[in-house]
């Protein structure tokens, strides 16, 4: 009987805690890449369909990618406001996990984006380092170009470029 009074005391300070205050501005730095988007490539090929939503409170961006080909993966992306630097955990179809850290940059032409960059391996068992940058545009699209390099950074292979447009509203 005590550990269950033991139980409900734990439980109760736990449900009276202030939810986590995700309300800052560092917090709403990748929301430009909020929406339901439809990805191609740099000729216009669709290369599929994304979904970015707010999560738990309002502090995660999750992100929901499917092609028409089948492939699938989604992200976790949150500021973690003790390191402060972005994070994104991408898991898919293929078994890949990716984890990058990284945050906002200003580019050399005065845009903001967002760069994240992470260690894996090639398929080969290589060791290399990814990083991925999404770019707000003018025009109100996003473009995603992941990179990976397979000598720390010297130089650079692009994995994928994708061009993301709003789907209309209906």
């Amino acid at each position: 009987m005590k550990h269950i009074w033991l139980f409900v005391a734990i439980i109760s300070v736990f449900y009276s805690l202030p939810a986590a205050a995700c309300d800052s501005s560092e917090y709403r730095q990748f929301d430009f890449w909020l929406g339901d988007w439809e990805v191609r490539t740099k000729d216009g090929k669709l290369a599929g369909h994304n979904k970015i939503t707010k999560h738990l409170g309002e502090c995660t961006l999750f992100e929901d990618y499917d092609t028409p080909s089948g492939f699938t993966g989604t992200s976790f992306n949150i500021y973690d406001k003790t390191s402060e630097q972005w994070h994104q955990t991408w898991v898919d179809n293929t078994g890949l996990l990716l984890q990058l850290q990284g945050g906002l940059v200003t580019l050399d032409d005065g845009v903001n984006a967002m760069v994240m960059w992470g260690k894996g391996r090639s398929q080969q068992g290589q060791l290399i380092t990814h990083r991925i940058t999404w770019t707000p545009q003018q025009d109100k699209t996003v473009t995603q170009h992941w990179q990976m390099s397979p000598d720390q950074g010297m130089n650079w292979q692009t994995l994928f470029f994708g061009i993301y447009s709003k789907k209309s509203e209906e």
